[in-house]
């Protein structure tokens, strides 16, 4: 267990985000301002020259992401920092990441959209984004807090969680949590996962040659050893093979195996108040707030509601969906869009209860009073 200062600290979501990625060790901070993501990088901006650390603001998103690999590739601790428009130009070098196996953090504080939509308002309309917004067919981890603590904790295990697996992780933040303010004891260390390096000599390295995890043990540029970072599929030397079916089909497999083989250390949910309950709340990031307090004001009126929370959104906790698609009534799905994470709650529960969406894309937070509604409409009958 980490030691906890005593005195807490009023912080926002978005200074949590920073202090948890500097905890974790990140050093370099390569990013393009943004509403409402661009006071991470303000704060990176002053904090990480203290610490030895390398602070860019580049010209443009798709530099900023760029910069963010090749430092990962000297072996720092990375990250950028951005939202919805930025996040879109951020996708083919997303794309590259994932191919080079070159970890690094990247925040998304949501915004209402598309396009430049509404900058200071909250949403959780990149969900599916997150998933399949870069080309190709790739894995990919994301996850999405709830509160300021959970904005610190979770950078720094999204940090861990990408360097342990030598992949690019998405922390799923909101414009509501960017700027709202809460008490937060931070813990004085946190646990720091540093990814494997390669003991092979130079001569015998192999840049892309798994372990017994499906994770490539890891060798910095500028270490001595002579490798390429190879865009194009490749085989365990990092020559490229795009006629080598056989070779396209192991890599591929690869990258999802060393994600998906490994559920257990990667994904995160919460249920509460779940033991008895009829009628299931499924809520992720800012809107699991209000139906944490739904659940509260239903069971004051004797309805047995529950909350199930996904805190990794992807891989998608589907175990959980399926545990309780046989015991509840129905499942709601409360989401600041039209209707995303929904379908792969209908998916998991197989069609074994009722599950119905609450959606709403206006930029305002679902509020308490609206999920109790649809409860009592269900409890109803």
């Amino acid at each position: 267990m980490s030691e906890v200062v005593n005195k807490p600290h009023l912080m926002s979501g978005n200074e949590a985000c920073a202090e948890g990625a500097l905890a974790a060790g990140v050093r370099f901070f390569a990013g393009y301002p943004i509403t409402p993501s661009s006071e991470i990088a303000e704060i990176m901006s002053r904090r990480l020259p203290q610490l030895g650390g390398v602070f860019i603001q580049m010209e443009d998103e798709i530099a900023s992401l760029g910069a963010v690999i090749g430092a990962s590739l000297t072996g720092l601790k990375t990250m950028d920092a951005t939202s919805g428009p930025g996040f879109s130009l951020k996708m083919e070098n997303l794309g590259l990441a994932i191919m080079l196996e070159a970890p690094c953090l990247i925040v998304n504080v949501q915004r209402v959209g598309p396009s430049t939509g509404m900058a200071t308002f909250p949403a959780q309309g990149d969900v599916l984004m997150t998933r399949w917004g870069t080309h190709g067919d790739h894995p990919i981890i994301a996850l999405a807090p709830s509160s300021v603590a959970e904005c610190f904790h979770l950078t720094v295990k999204a940090v861990n969680l990408a360097e342990r697996f030598r992949t690019p992780v998405i922390l799923l933040s909101d414009a509501l949590l960017a700027s709202l303010r809460e008490k937060v004891s931070l813990p004085t260390d946190v646990e720091r996962v540093e990814r494997k390096r390669a003991v092979a000599p130079p001569e015998s390295y192999r840049p892309y040659a798994p372990d017994d995890t499906g994770v490539p043990p890891f060798v910095p540029y500028g270490a001595g050893y002579r490798w390429y970072a190879s865009s194009s599929l490749h085989d365990e030397d990092g020559h490229e093979a795009t006629s080598d079916t056989q070779v396209a089909h192991g890599l591929i497999q690869r990258l999802h195996g060393k994600i998906y083989d490994h559920l257990s250390e990667i994904v995160l949910a919460q249920e509460e108040s779940m033991a008895d309950a009829h009628i299931a709340i499924l809520a992720y990031g800012s809107v699991a707030r209000s139906a944490r307090g739904a659940v509260r004001m239903a069971r004051e009126k004797e309805i047995k509601a529950g909350l199930l929370r996904p805190i990794t959104l992807w891989p998608f906790p589907a175990d959980m969906v399926r545990r309780w698609a046989d015991q509840v009534e129905a499942i709601i799905v409360p989401e600041m869009n039209t209707g995303q994470m929904v379908e792969k709650v209908r998916e998991a529960g197989g069609g074994r209860t009722q599950v119905l969406s609450l959606p709403r894309w206006d930029g305002r937070l679902i509020p308490p009073e609206d999920i109790l509604e649809k409860i009592e409409e269900v409890a109803r009958g």
